[in-house]
């Protein structure tokens, strides 16, 4: 074999080695935020290992001359393998699968940008319910329906493709982070540790006195009223 290609392969190896150690902690903090509340039958592990097939799926098919940032470009392909996994394993009880039902057929009916505050009145069910139900989703609806990143990313592509990208790539920071000042206080905070301080929801949990099972839902409330503004032009 050629030197250089050898070279050049060794290198390669390196980097996508060095890129799996540096982020099997990304795979947890992921992973945490998506079972609490699981279903008890649920094997964490599994859900691990699958998350760590899709931090090593990333690194092997990540390009750093993109000018993207690993954790961006890894993110959805280590929640999709999660959300697979946990979609073989994890029936939700028929109540739920009822309330989920309801959460969408609202959302379908009103107009956007859709709050929880909206869904709540139009079901009849209680914030603390809508948002128990946004988070249960991820069991049973396209990831794309409810994902804040998933969203962003979506945006971001379309930008990509027009010959202004960089520009309208600083106003879609801008028009995010106009939308994150006008969320609740409670859902600014905790989507600011998570994302910015990079903190578990349970020492989230710890820093604003809340239960691990109720961050996660204030999390969920965030991302999907975030996400709704994001999508209809900070409204």
């Amino acid at each position: 074999m050629n030197t250089a290609l050898r070279a050049y392969r060794q290198a390669s190896e390196n980097q996508t080695e060095l890129l799996i150690l540096e982020n099997i902690g990304f795979v947890r903090k992921i992973l945490s935020t998506m079972t609490v509340g699981l279903p008890e039958h649920c094997d964490r592990e599994n859900l691990e290992q699958a998350g760590m097939v899709g931090l090593v799926e990333a690194a092997k098919s990540y390009d750093p001359t993109r000018e993207v940032q690993f954790r961006t470009f890894a993110f959805n392909r280590i929640r999709g393998a999660i959300i697979d996994e946990m979609r073989k394993n994890s029936a939700l009880p028929q109540k739920v699968m009822e309330q989920i039902s309801q959460v969408r057929q609202a959302y379908e009916k009103l107009e956007g940008p859709v709050t929880p505050e909206m869904l709540a009145a139009h079901t009849g069910m209680s914030l603390a319910k809508v948002a128990q139900t946004l988070e249960a989703m991820r069991f049973v609806q396209p990831q794309s329906w409810n994902d804040l990143h998933t969203q962003i990313q979506a945006i971001r592509e379309s930008v990509d493709e027009s010959p202004d990208a960089e520009l309208e790539t600083t106003e879609l920071k801008k028009r995010v982070a106009d939308c994150i000042e006008k969320l609740p206080d409670r859902e600014r905070l905790v989507l600011t540790l998570y994302f910015n301080e990079d903190l578990t929801l349970a020492e989230i949990g710890q820093v604003i006195g809340l239960s691990e099972s109720r961050v996660s839902r204030v999390l969920a409330s965030a991302k999907f009223r975030l996400k709704e503004m994001v999508a209809h032009g900070n409204e």
